[in-house]
């Protein structure tokens, strides 16, 4: 049994994990840290996602502090024309490889181990355990352990299905689709999407853009959702003025509503909100970036199945609890129902320091990768737990239109106690994963008069606290008592 030692012994080396350490790494350089990991290589859900996965939102404020992950520029086609990019799933893979191979391990300070099963610990020696060799191993920790996998991501290579599939029905997960064109005599007659959340829409975007007939794709697809518009999350370096009209609209529209729904109406007439449907009012919020071109797309598939979840899959069948379905003999359906994140409340929830152990959640809602950056810049320079967690709450991740204002208060109020903090400020200006932080801080330093709409937001969003207050505290009754959200699930 191999016995080594650590001061960090970092579970996970997915998004949230590698953000925590790159930030670690450079705030405290006399550190050693261990990673253990599940898997192959370094990415996290990214090495399981389906090979068409990109980045919702633009890569300018994702992935770890130390590396860009797309250069700054404008793209020229496709939906996504005249955004800022999208990572594509290469790319991501690609980031991570090199940050582990090329910053990390050749510094002697980082010791990585992929296809490793985390164990147990006792007495400060935690035993981990090599998924394919079996070798038994121990790492004695000096500080903490980090704790990275909170947010249980899953993506559909990973994920079981909870309905039944009857013998030689045509199934696949949306990774899948690409080997259709290995054999174009054997194409399906009829595609069927099951589910409800973003994967579906990146299946349906997929399916369109392969010129898949709209009329030959069906839809499972319970609830619908809410989705941001990618439009006005562009970066702000380089959009600063949208950027603060989109703050702008979520503090007036929150203020100016009696509830969740109120105020995503109100924010779809301001192009903050999209929906697919327009008859058809969301019930699920998860946070989903999307542009109007892939709106457009989408709703160009008529079918739509809002019987319910699925309960059986057959060949020509497709079976409710309430009703069923006659399909052509080799349909194809396409299982997009695992879920991204527990938007639930959690039945034992946790501060992000505790003695001995880091548990990375979100300091603001939904910045994963930041608010894991952010967790280590606190474990770097402040003394005790107690001043670690005075600045970072966690915010929740909620999952109803009518429980956001929860989110929307606790990012103002983290705002607020952070900009009163001269450590957390400063870090904040420099931190290319905060969405706002460098580009203001570039902006001060060479007097830019834009910096004039800042003011001007700060007074507007004082003058909207209060209501935005009232809205928030109700959400909050909502997302604390349970209130039902959707899996994303057909």
């Amino acid at each position: 049994m191999t016995i080594s030692e650590t001061d960090y012994l970092v579970i996970g080396a997915g998004a949230v994990g590698l953000a925590f350490v790159d930030t670690l790494f450079d705030e405290d350089p006399d550190c050693h840290i261990t990673i253990v990991d599940r898997r192959a290589r370094p990415g996290g859900h990214w090495v399981d996602a389906y090979p068409y996965v990109s980045l919702h939102q633009p890569s300018t404020n994702y992935g770890v502090n130390s590396m860009e992950l797309c250069s700054a520029r404008v793209d020229t086609q496709g939906h996504n024309a005249g955004m800022h990019p999208l990572a594509k799933h290469p790319e991501i893979l690609a980031y991570y490889l090199k940050l582990m191979n090329e910053r990390l391990l050749p510094s002697g300070r980082v010791a990585y181990h992929p296809l490793t099963d985390y164990r147990s610990e006792e007495s400060g020696v935690h035993r981990l355990r090599g998924i394919l060799s079996g070798e038994e191993r121990t790492v004695r920790v000096r500080r903490k352990i980090v704790d990275a996998t909170w947010f249980q991501t899953s993506v559909p290579a990973t994920h079981t299905p909870s309905f039944e599939i009857a013998e030689g029905t045509r199934f696949a997960i949306p990774g899948e689709l690409p080997a259709l064109v290995r054999d174009p005599a054997g194409l399906p007659d009829r595609y069927v999407i099951l589910g409800a959340g973003k994967t579906a829409m990146d299946a349906g975007v997929w399916l369109r853009e392969a010129g898949v007939a709209p009329e030959r794709i069906g839809w499972v697809r319970p609830r619908d959702s809410w989705m941001f518009n990618r439009w006005v999350l562009q970066p702000a370096s380089a959009e600063f003025e949208r950027l603060l009209g989109y703050q702008r609209a979520l503090v007036e529209c929150a203020a100016a509503s009696a509830t969740g729904q109120e105020m995503f109406a109100k924010l779809e007439e301001r192009g903050v909100m999209l929906r697919i449907d327009r008859d058809t009012v969301p019930t699920m919020f998860h946070y989903a970036v999307i542009s109007e071109g892939e709106v457009d797309m989408l709703r160009r598939i008529e079918q739509v199945f809002r019987q319910g979840h699925v309960t059986r899959i057959a060949p020509g069948r497709m079976e409710f609890a309430d009703e069923a379905f006659d399909l052509p003999e080799n349909t194809l359906f396409i299982d997009c129902t695992a879920t991204a994140v527990p938007f639930r409340p959690r039945e034992e929830p946790r501060p992000f320091f505790e003695p001995g152990r880091i548990t990375p959640q979100l300091v603001q809602s939904p910045w994963v990768t930041y608010s894991a950056a952010f967790a280590a810049f606190l474990e770097a320079n402040y003394d005790t737990d107690e001043e670690r967690n005075a600045l970072c709450p966690p915010t929740p991740l909620t999952g109803t239109p009518d429980t956001f204002p929860y989110a929307v208060m606790e990012n103002l109020l983290s705002s607020a106690r952070l900009g009163e903090d001269a450590k957390a400020s400063a870090f904040n200006a420099r931190s290319r994963l905060h969405p706002t932080g460098p580009a203001i801080a570039a902006m001060v330093a060479r007097g830019d008069p834009r910096l004039a709409a800042l003011t001007e937001l700060g007074e507007v969003i004082a003058a909207n606290m209060p209501g935005v207050m009232a809205l928030g505290t109700k959400a909050r009754a909502l997302h604390e008592a349970g209130m039902p959200t959707s899996h994303a699930a057909a």
